[in-house]
């Protein structure tokens, strides 16, 4: 559940669920939040699962499981993927290298069994895996004052630069790690990683010191990534193979042997997968799984969809057959009817930033 549930209800919080997580759904006008984020500067409370891994084999152990290589320096993370055998995504995760221990930032409902399944193959390596996410709380901080808002309230270190990087400091009398993200928003990003008990006095000096932060839920933040063109793993990534989602950033084609290595490697030896994830503007905005049709002939399914309020018309990522051509005259299935829907380049917005998990083929 979420880790400051109080604060978020006196700021009127709509709550929902999100991989058996609650979390806050919006704070009463989500088209709000969203433009806070993409003109200033938004912060929202991240549903993340945390598993640690330590021992003095802790970096091999993951790295032998994961789709891209772990970083072995202190401060550094990589976005990795957890494959099935048959090539599907099992899970995604960040894994960042903080000294003596890894610490992994999952989909909620993935952090538990994989601490247990992780652990029960261990056997002569020097590894420790545990579950942590009542440990931390996790906050993001996005927009194009994101750098500056982050900078006003951090003591002891500069604002990281590099992606995926992070430093530590102090926000208060709060110690935090302050990470620089993949711009999954289009937008400067941030994570701020501190203790689970803390987190009520990180949230207040986030928002309120310096320059104030708007409140965003995750109705907000479905819309943000989507107009940058950044598929989620609920949605998007959930069992289907990376090569067809696009997330190369995920994938290290040099490294050795890992599960669902093979399906990846030779769908990328045959020079195309067999479906991509585009983007579609559409007279109307279609549900998740709606069907998307070329001429009489189904060839793919609507994944997500929003109203935007910053491209100013109906977006939607759909997963269709490889070949659909970005001049295809393609409908989507709304309430029973077919309406209009065109191929447009990704992302729909661009930003202060690029999402390093855009699409790519």
């Amino acid at each position: 559940m979420t880790v400051i549930g109080p604060v978020h209800e006196d700021h009127g919080a709509a709550f929902g669920e999100r991989g058996g997580r609650r979390v806050v759904r919006n704070f009463g006008r989500p088209e709000r939040e969203q433009r806070a984020v993409r003109n200033v500067v938004g912060l929202i409370e991240m549903a993340y699962g945390v598993v640690v891994v330590e021992g003095s084999d802790r970096v091999e152990y993951v790295d032998n499981v994961v789709s891209n290589r772990v970083p072995d320096a202190d401060g550094e993370g990589a976005y990795a993927l957890v494959l099935d055998p048959q090539g599907g995504v099992e899970t995604d995760m960040y894994v960042y290298n903080a000294g003596e221990r890894l610490l992994l930032f999952t989909p909620p409902q993935r952090a538990a069994p994989l601490a247990e399944e992780w652990s029960e193959k261990v056997f002569v390596q020097d590894v420790e895996i545990r579950e942590a996410t009542d440990d931390f709380a996790v906050f993001g901080v996005h927009g194009p004052k994101a750098t500056e808002k982050v900078a006003s309230v951090l003591n002891g270190s500069s604002t990281p630069e590099e992606q995926l990087t992070f430093v530590r400091g102090s926000m208060g009398d709060v110690g935090v790690s302050v990470l620089r993200t993949d711009a999954p928003t289009g937008d400067e990003g941030y994570e701020i990683v501190c203790a689970a008990d803390a987190a009520d006095d990180v949230y207040e000096i986030l928002e309120m010191q310096g320059m104030n932060a708007a409140p965003v839920g995750y109705d907000a933040w479905d819309a943000l990534t989507l107009e940058a063109g950044t598929p989620l793993f609920e949605t998007e990534l959930e069992g289907n193979v990376p090569n067809v989602v696009g997330v190369r950033n995920a994938l290290d084609f040099e490294k050795g042997c890992y599960v669902g290595q093979e399906v990846v490697s030779r769908v990328e030896n045959r020079g195309r997968p067999s479906k991509r994830l585009v983007g579609l503007t559409c007279e109307a905005v279609p549900e998740g799984g709606a069907a998307v049709f070329d001429g009489d002939s189904a060839v793919g399914e609507v994944t997500r969809a929003v109203d935007s309020p910053t491209v100013g018309e109906p977006i939607a990522f759909a997963l269709v057959e490889y070949g659909v051509g970005d001049d295809a005259d393609l409908t989507v299935r709304v309430d029973g009817e077919e309406v209009a829907a065109t191929v447009v380049d990704l992302p729909f917005y661009e930003g202060t930033d690029q999402s390093a998990r855009l699409p790519t083929y």
